[in-house]
C-alpha cells in the first residue's frame, strides 16, 4: 500500500476561460482525493519562468510562458494515497491526441498547448514539493479528515 502524499495541480489559463476549472475539481474530488489548498491567481513572468525551469533551452520555452501568464490560472494541493500518480491518470496524457476518453485531457482539450490542465509529474520526486512551494505558504494549506476517508482507504 502506498502513502498518503500531496501533489500539484494547476487549472491553466485555457480552463478558466472555458469554465472548466469545476469540472476539474470535481474528478479529482469524485476518485477520492482531498483538496488542501487552491488559489486563484495571474501568474506573473518570473513565476512562470521558475515554474517551467526544466524547459528554459527548449523552443518552446517562450510559448509556454506566454500561455500560462496570459489569463488566471487556479494552482491547487491535492492528497491522498498515490496522489501524484492518481492525478496523472486522471488527467490523461500530456498530449490530447494520446489522452484517453475519460480523462480530463482526453475529454476537454484538443491541443497540446492548450490542454487544460497541468499536474505534477510523477516520474521526478522533487516536482510535487518545488511546484507547492511555489505557489503555497505552508499555512495555506489546510490538514483535516473527509468524512469518506475510512470508506476510500483500509
Amino acid at each position: 500500500m502506498s502513502e498518503r502524499e500531496r501533489t500539484f495541480v494547476m487549472a491553466k489559463p485555457d480552463a478558466v476561460q472555458r469554465g472548466l476549472v469545476g469540472e476539474i475539481v470535481s474528478r479529482l474530488e469524485e476518485r477520492g482525493l482531498k483538496l488542501v489548498g487552491a488559489k486563484f491567481i495571474r501568474m506573473s513572468q518570473a513565476q512562470a519562468e521558475e515554474h517551467y525551469a526544466e524547459h528554459t533551452d527548449k523552443p518552446f520555452f517562450d510559448d509556454l510562458t506566454d500561455f500560462i501568464t496570459s489569463g488566471p490560472v487556479v494552482p491547487m494541493v491535492w492528497e491522498g494515497q498515490d496522489a501524484t500518480r492518481q492525478v496523472r491518470g486522471i488527467i490523461g496524457d500530456t498530449d490530447p491526441a494520446e489522452a484517453a476518453p475519460g480523462t480530463i485531457r482526453g475529454d476537454y482539450a484538443l491541443d497540446l498547448g492548450r490542454n487544460v490542465v497541468h499536474a505534477a509529474d510523477h516520474e521526478d520526486p522533487g516536482a510535487n514539493e518545488r511546484e507547492i512551494d511555489l505557489y503555497f505558504d505552508e499555512e495555506e494549506l489546510v490538514d483535516y479528515e473527509r468524512i469518506d476517508e475510512t470508506w476510500l482507504y483500509e
